[in-house]
């Protein structure tokens, strides 16, 4: 099925003030919080909830933490390489910004379909890992 230009970021830290990045399977220079495409139909803060879920294995809502909407939303020309895809015509995305703080102890397991690799950086050191620019202000704006 292909993706609506719609996702979600969620930029996960800790009480340490560590920031949880994930690299990509697709592109091992990619590092990145958690995002994913909105269902059709799917609140983004649903999507927020699942994408949690889905990458690092954090389920929010048996922990009882609350994912923050931060009621922003960032616009981004997709990557050539990925418009396939997303539904015909697709160009920009509109990205819907979450954050989340666990326990610094929270264990992390990986969807192997769509990253290889996780590491929990200080701010700065996020910041300047992460490729996307929207990432990049986000995990600065916390």
């Amino acid at each position: 099925m292909l993706r609506q230009p719609a996702s979600v970021l969620v930029v996960i830290y800790n009480e340490e003030k560590q920031f949880l990045l994930l690299q990509r399977e697709d592109d091992s220079e990619f590092w990145q919080s958690v995002t994913g495409g909105i269902d059709c139909g799917e609140l983004s803060i649903d999507t927020a909830y699942r994408e949690l879920k889905e990458e690092t294995g954090i389920d929010a809502k048996a922990l009882k933490i609350e994912i923050k909407q931060h009621n922003t939303e960032n616009h981004y020309e997709i990557r050539p390489q990925w418009r396939h895809r997303y539904v015909e015509g697709a160009t920009i995305n509109t990205e819907h910004v979450f954050s989340i703080c666990v326990p610094s102890q929270t264990k992390i397991q990986l969807c192997a379909e769509e990253h290889t690799d996780f590491i929990w950086l200080t701010q700065s050191e996020a910041a300047k890992k992460v490729w996307s620019e929207s990432n990049r202000k986000e995990i600065l704006a916390i």
